[in-house]
This record gives structure tokens, sequence and C-alpha cells, in this order.
């Protein structure tokens, strides 16, 4: 696919972002764009590798390898090296419901397991696909396209993040009457009010593809919590013929130790959502970190976007824990191609921090061990000590203080971003639907079915916390699987 030698002729390249310092300066995506010329030239990177593991969407090690919605990625390339950008377009349409939102907030497994990076960089899969949705939004390409035919069923969606719309479109797609209910008062879930806008426009992005699927026949529903008085399960099970349960991983994991209960120690998705919603003008409460000394415990996505929000903001500093240590640069001898390549990366958040405070605000194998506070009972330092990863009596890795490394960092404001336990239990305990051992709403993965009938799970309430692409994914699947249970057949993919 693409041109034959052009792995060997061109090399990777990403366009530039805009510059750290200037960005700091407001919340708009930070990213730029590449000519379509330089788009053509990463398209003919793609080599011919006769086994393109990247739309494979496999777990190898626990991790993704390969696309998850098994995108057509080959052929989107290839036909973007022809100039060929509307059916580019449609093909990547065929298996993504939103290539907007992969293309700005997907880590790219994609790209870890593409066959060219094996050897060499990978082809730039994530931004052609983010280019190639971005060009059919401008050239007026995407449009209302609702079901001829309207099957008479009825489908309840209860939560609209990731999972959820990606199940809502495809039900509607298959013509039943969706309905989707968000207790929050805007749609898109983790997409709306867990991810920063400067990395997915709410606006211009997540309210635009909103806006098509009402127009396609979806009904969203805001500010309704279902399986409370307000809008208890009878009442859902009465009034429609299936319900998807796509209410993701929401219990955060907290940290009890001495002087949790201080003021200024927050959950991070509660600093990101006030955030977004002052940016919206749909809140005032936001918790603040200007002129802060913030500490952020725990790393991945959700840390680095507390590290970003905190410097729009105008904190004094910002620290950033993890407990893990820092990856190598280059791939493991026990990490090899095409796993998820386990590497140190330096994501938006970091080089922001770098580029402000000139240096990288992580500071690996070391965890809090005390909050300390002042008169008022406010957060004024957190204690911390190294730690290393050794194994105890049943064989399994776990953190070890290491002697003589505390020490005490000034803390202001403190963020807690240390992933989620699983999803929240009213509405699963209302339905009484089985659960796993981990509090997850049981449900094979592939039938998405729930120990009732008519009662479909999908996303991370099902899986446990995890990639937004995996959320689309399953949606996509019980969507499939309710659809059969309905008709008796499907042929949605």
């Amino acid at each position: 696919m693409g041109k034959p030698t052009g792995f060997m002729e061109y090399l990777r390249e990403l366009p530039a972002d805009r510059e750290p310092l200037e960005r700091l300066k407001d919340w708009n995506e930070f990213h730029l764009h590449l000519p379509e010329e330089k788009l053509r030239t990463q398209g003919a990177r793609c080599m011919d590798c006769g086994i393109p593991f990247c739309h494979t969407g496999m777990l190898v090690s626990g991790m993704a390898c390969g696309c998850p919605i098994n995108n057509l990625i080959p052929e989107f390339n290839d036909l973007v090296y022809r100039g060929l950008w509307k059916q580019a377009a449609a093909r990547l349409l065929r298996t993504n419901n939103f290539p907007e939102f992969t293309g700005r907030v997907c880590p790219a497994p994609c790209e870890g397991s593409c066959t060219l990076g094996a050897t060499e960089p990978a082809v730039t899969i994530k931004n052609i696909e983010v280019s190639i949705i971005d060009r059919a939004w401008q050239e007026g390409w995407i449009a209302p396209n609702p079901p001829q035919v309207r099957t008479g069923k009825k489908v309840a969606v209860v939560g609209s993040g990731p999972a959820g719309l990606s199940a809502a479109a495809q039900l509607n797609k298959a013509g039943h009457q969706v309905t989707v209910f968000e207790r929050a008062d805007l749609p898109g879930g983790l997409l709306m009010y867990g991810i920063p806008n400067m990395k997915l426009d709410k606006k211009d992005v997540v309210l635009r593809r909103i806006k098509l699927m009402e127009e396609e026949g979806i009904t969203f529903v805001c500010n309704t919590a279902i399986g409370g008085a307000e809008y208890p399960v009878e009442k859902l099970r009465g009034e429609f013929d299936a319900v998807v349960l796509a209410t993701g991983a929401t219990l955060p994991r907290d940290l009890p130790i001495e002087g949790r209960p201080l003021k200024g120690i927050h959950f991070a998705m509660d600093f990101l959502t006030a955030n977004t919603k002052a940016i919206l003008k749909k809140g005032k409460d936001v918790i603040s970190a200007k002129g802060k000394d913030v500490i952020i415990i725990g790393g991945g996505d959700t840390g680095t976007d507390c590290v970003g929000t905190s410097l729009r903001h105008g904190c004094n500093s910002v620290t950033q824990l993890e407990i893990m240590p820092r990856f190598p640069e280059t791939r493991a001898q026990d990490n090899p191609w095409p796993e998820w390549p386990k590497t140190h990366k330096v994501d938006y958040g970091q080089e922001e921090a770098a580029a402000k405070y000139g240096d990288d605000p992580r500071v690996f194998l070391t965890t809090a061990t005390k909050f300390e506070g002042d008169a008022d009972g406010n957060v004024k330092a957190v204690h911390t000590v190294q730690v290393k990863w050794e194994k105890n009596d049943k064989g399994q890795f776990v953190p070890t203080h290491v002697p003589g490394t505390e020490k005490v960092l000034p803390a202001s404001l403190v963020l807690l971003a240390m992933g989620f336990w699983g999803p929240e239990q009213e509405l699963p305990e209302a339905l009484g639907v089985e659960k796993d051992g981990r509090s997850n709403i049981k449900a094979d993965y592939g039938n998405y079915a729930t120990s009732i009938p008519g009662v479909f799970a999908a996303g991370d309430c099902r899986r446990g916390q995890s990639l937004v692409v995996w959320a689309f994914n399953e949606g996509r699947g019980a969507a499939r699987e309710c659809d059969r249970y309905l008709m008796g057949e499907t042929e949605l993919p």
C-alpha cells in the first residue's frame, strides 16, 4: 500500500505543535496541520507489508496491539497517497464512527504495531486519520444520514461517553429509535468533561458531532441520572425494548494517607470537569491552580492533563509524582514489536512545564506518605519517599519504601490522578445485574449481554478503565448484539 519504496525514501514527519509558551495563553487546540503534499508523502510510507498488524486489534501481553476498531489503515493511507481524500474518508468511516475523536485523543496502538515500526519510525497513522476526517468536515462530506426505515423498537443508552455514543450511532443506523441518557448537563461523557479543551475542542468538535447525531434522529436527555428516584429503573425498562449500559468507570482511586481530609486535595476529574465547565460558561466553581504549588499524584493522560491545565491557570510550580519507573528510550528486550512500546514519552503537559520551568515535572519511583496542613486546615506540603519494586511472598511485584529518601514538597493544591476502580454502583444494583470480581458489570466480551435479558453493557463499566478506542469497539459490539436481540438477526458490523 502507498508507494512500494516510500518507506525507504521518506522520513516520518509530524506537524509542529504551537509553541509551548504561546499555547499556555489560551485553551485552544495546540496541534497544527501538515500541508496536503506532505500528508501524501506520509501516506506513501505505508509499506506493502503483507500482514498489516496495524488493524488487528488484539491484546498482546495485556495491551492493545493494533487498532481495536479495526480501521482499514493501509487502505486509507494508500488513498491519501493517491490524493483520493473523499474515498479515504468513506473507508475510514466504515469502521470508525468518530475519527475526529480518535485522531485527537487515541494513544495510537496502531502505530505501536506498525510493521515499519519494527525497525524504523512508524507510519504517522493517527495524524493521517485526523487529517482525513477534518478535511471531510471542511469539504461538507459529513452530513446527516438518518435511516430510511424505522423498526419501531426503542433503545435506551445510559451514558453518553465513547461507548454510549458509538452504541447509539450504530443502533440508530439499524433503524431503532435511540435515546441517550446523560447525568451531566452536556452529552459526551469523558469526551466532554474528562479531556481538556486544548486536546479536544468541545464546541467545534464534540458538540458538532452531537448535533449531527441529533439530526440523524438520536435523542439526548441530559441532567438525568438513571437508577434513583428521579428516573427509576422500572420506568426505564418499561419505556424501552432494550437498554445499553455505558456508564464508564468513574469511581476514582483515593489515597487514604494521613492528612487526606485537608482542604486543597481534589480528585483530578473534579479539577478537569470544573475547568471545562468554566470554559463553556456552564459553571463558575473552578478549582484554581493560579499562584499555587501543585502536586499531581499519578501519571498517564489524566496526570498530563492536570499539568497542562495547572500551567494555563498560572500555577507557581507543578510536580508530578509517578510510582512507576521511567521507561527506557527504546524498547526493552522483553517488550518486542508488535507489543505496545513501553518507552519514555514526553507529552504536551510535560513539554509545556519544561518550557516554562526548565525541566520535566515528573518524579519517578516516588509516592506520597503524608499530607501536611496549616493552622486553617489547608494542605501546605506533601511528604514523599522513593520506592523500589520487589516481589512479595506471593510472587507479586509491590512497591517498598527506600529508607533515607524522604522529602517534603511544598503544596497548596494536590490533584489525585491515580485511575479508577470501576463503575459507580447505584445503577447496577438498582437493575440487579450480576457483577464480576472487580465490581464491573458482568457481560462477556463479544456478546455484551448482562444477566438481565435485553440489558447490555459496554465500555469501561464492563471491562474496567481502558482506552477510548476500546470503548468505541465495545459500543459498536454491544449495538450489534442488541440489534440481534431485538430483530433476531443483525447486519451491523
